[in-house]
């Protein structure tokens, strides 16, 4: 194995841009009678968001932003990485490894890497600043396809570990969100040594059900709430990505309309909107990580690690030493209670705001940038 990270360039062929644009213009759409997001993102809307893909979003220009961050790859356990890597001006400096979920990817923490790395220059404190490092996982967007079976979230996390000894980093801090709050944990777990705190936007062993909710409580009301309707309404995709990946994996490869409703759905009913994904995340950010994906192929790698960890959901997690803080955004697919979390995780802060849902880097970048830098300060 090579040590040696490459500086990255995106560069999407122009062939592959003329071809995106191709398929959209010739798909087959099917009927709906519904017309509303009861059965799935509506034929109507879905269309008029095709079209602006291939006639109204410029991906040269997301393409050009995108590439004034550093982006350099590295082989790790066999597979290259991509990740971006800003070292901050301010020499007491935190290093702060970022990590998404599905369907996300590197581009939602965009507005935060600024912020974080020179706080100075963005009108913040520089004693909150991090040297600030976002890794796409195996298999997800700039990291391209994983080729094998057995990519998990302890694989990632060890991954990770590598990744920052190899940047020189002996202490640093961690951030996860949706599969990255798994894999940022579970870097807390093998690297507990190194690692100075954690900040969380879920705790999945941390919801609560009918069971185990005390429906006299507020929040965790409202968190069982939220269980039931995950697992009755929201979790279909979840189901074929943890039993039949390779089945979705050829359709969304395939045809671009396909992948688009994949994601976009997810950005419609697990965010703070109302009608439209658009009610809180920039149509053109969606369309960014619709893009990537589309792009790179990796559909069906990144949905592999719902197969690959289903066998662990639900199952009690190992007890972290880590100071952990949880950031708690209210239209969120789940609520996690402090209660529960408290069980096998060292809470020292623990945040519920009042507005944002599952992708908060992208629907409320302020209020996460602001409790990111409020509850790392203490562990500098």
């Amino acid at each position: 194995m090579t040590e040696t990270i490459t500086p990255l360039r995106i560069e999407v062929p122009q062939a592959d841009l003329d071809d995106l644009a191709r398929r959209l213009e010739n798909t087959r759409w099917p009927d709906d009678p519904a017309e509303d997001w009861s059965y799935g993102i509506p034929l109507g809307y879905l269309r008029e968001l095709a079209e602006y893909w291939r006639t109204g979003f410029d991906w040269r220009a997301q393409e050009a932003r995108l590439n004034q961050l550093p982006h350099f790859t590295t082989e790790l356990d066999g597979h290259p990485v991509h990740f971006v890597h800003v070292r901050s001006p301010e020499p007491d400096a935190l290093p702060l490894v970022l990590t998404h979920g599905w369907p996300g990817s590197f581009a939602e923490f965009e507005r935060l890497i600024g912020p974080l790395a020179d706080p100075r220059a963005h009108g913040g404190d520089p004693a909150d600043a991090f040297h600030v490092v976002v890794p796409s996982p195996p298999g997800f967007t700039l990291s391209g396809p994983t080729r094998e079976t057995g990519w998990s979230v302890p694989r990632v996390a060890r991954a990770w570990k590598e990744l920052m000894r190899r940047l020189g980093y002996t202490r640093y801090a961690a951030h996860g969100q949706d599969f990255g709050a798994l894999v940022s944990r579970e870097l807390a777990l093998i690297d507990a040594g190194h690692m100075a705190a954690l900040h969380l936007t879920q705790v999945f062993s941390a919801g609560a059900t009918a069971e185990t909710a005390d429906l006299s409580v507020e929040a965790e009301k409202r968190s069982a709430e939220k269980s039931y309707r995950y697992d009755h309404e929201l979790s279909g995709y979840a189901a074929v990505q943890s039993t039949k990946p390779q089945l979705m994996a050829y359709a969304l490869t395939d045809s671009p309309v396909a992948q688009l409703a994949w994601i976009a759905d997810g950005f419609k009913a697990w965010t703070d909107s109302a009608n439209a994904p658009e009610d809180a995340v920039d149509r053109d950010a969606m369309l960014t990580t619709v893009s990537l994906y589309w792009f790179t192929r990796t559909a069906g790698s990144s949905a592999r690690y719902y197969k690959e960890g289903v066998e662990t959901w639900g199952e009690p997690e190992p007890e972290s030493s880590v100071p952990t803080a949880v950031a708690v955004f209210p239209e969120d697919i789940m609520l996690p209670v402090r209660r529960l979390a408290e069980r096998d995780n060292p809470i020292v802060r623990w945040t519920e705001f009042d507005r944002g849902g599952h992708f908060p880097a992208l629907e409320q970048p302020g209020l996460l940038l602001g409790d990111l830098r409020a509850a790392l300060r203490a562990f500098r």
